[in-house]
């Protein structure tokens, strides 16, 4: 998969805390529909979460508290991009930014994929 974001750091943790930025950004600008409302608590948890986890992750000391909380991530990260789907837009520059969070949702989960694959 190509990478979209390649004006940003590829440092994992600063990457997952920009995404969960730009998630909070991004939901500022959709309309506050009865639809839209619990989507948008999830994504607000779940993309806030991704990037919590990887920290701890990143301070745990064994390999399975460091295993687990990847799991978590690809978990969220998943979420987050399942979330985004159910957003509704009001206009194509609000979809465009909608499709680049969900890229980089899923480019964060493939790079989580690959942790656990490692870490087994």
């Amino acid at each position: 998969m190509h990478n979209i974001q390649k004006t940003k750091p590829y440092d994992l943790e600063e990457r997952t805390r920009l995404f969960a930025k730009d998630v909070i950004t991004f939901i500022n600008t959709v309309p506050k529909t009865m639809a839209n409302i619990e989507n948008i608590k999830q994504l607000i948890r779940s993309s806030g979460s991704v990037g919590a986890n990887y920290i701890e992750a990143n301070e745990s000391l064994s390999k399975k508290d460091f295993s687990v909380r990847i799991k978590i991530c690809r978990k969220e990260a998943k979420e987050s991009r399942y979330w985004l789907g159910l957003l509704e837009v009001r206009d194509d520059e609000e979809d465009t930014r909608r499709q680049k969070l969900m890229e980089e949702a899923t480019e964060l989960l493939l790079i989580f994929n690959s942790i656990v694959a490692k870490t087994k």
